[in-house]
């Protein structure tokens, strides 16, 4: 064997070189077909349940809904607007409700036993809350302690998927 059989080998870029260029040029084609989509979730979806995973679930939408109440009162007058809106709401098991009683701030609009504003807002909140009990079990109570509106305001209130019982045992 002669060193005339195996010629010399040319310059070369090394080798780690090419594969982070690769590599850079498949990331790049990867957020280039991401923003040319017209609809990127169905991209990421189809990409997630190739690997094994299950499509995301749809976002929650934000909304709420109040029920006014008179001055220096917590007795509910018409609910059954935002019992119909709370039945609809809690339909998705990802979401809890959550009431929020308040007051207008005026001198007027407070307990008339005890004369706390914060106590009348707390009234408020729960008698919503105790309307809607057969709706759902899901429900948190709170009061705005800035002056506002004489209402109780119901919201959503995201607490996460469901957990299955098996993951439990």
């Amino acid at each position: 064997m002669t060193h005339a059989l195996y010629p010399d080998t040319p310059p070369a870029r090394p080798l780690w070189l090419v594969t982070l260029a690769d590599l850079a040029l498949l990331l790049v084609g990867f957020f280039v077909l991401l923003q040319a989509s017209e609809k990127p979730r169905a991209i990421t979806d189809a990409l997630r349940e190739s690997f094994g995973g299950t499509p995301a679930p749809a976002p929650l939408a934000m909304m709420a809904t109040g029920v006014a109440f008179a001055t220096g009162s917590a007795a509910l007058t018409d609910p059954a607007a935002a019992i119909a809106w709370a039945r609809d709401a809690v339909r998705d098991p990802r979401v809890a409700l959550t009431v929020t009683g308040s007051t207008d701030g005026s001198a007027a609009d407070v307990d008339p036993a005890t004369g706390s504003a914060a106590l009348l807002a707390a009234d408020r909140a729960r008698s919503l809350a105790a309307a809607l009990a057969p709706v759902s079990r899901r429900i948190a109570i709170a009061t705005n302690p800035r002056p506002g509106r004489r209402a109780a305001i119901l919201t959503l209130a995201f607490v996460g998927e469901p957990q299955s019982m098996d993951q439990h045992r």
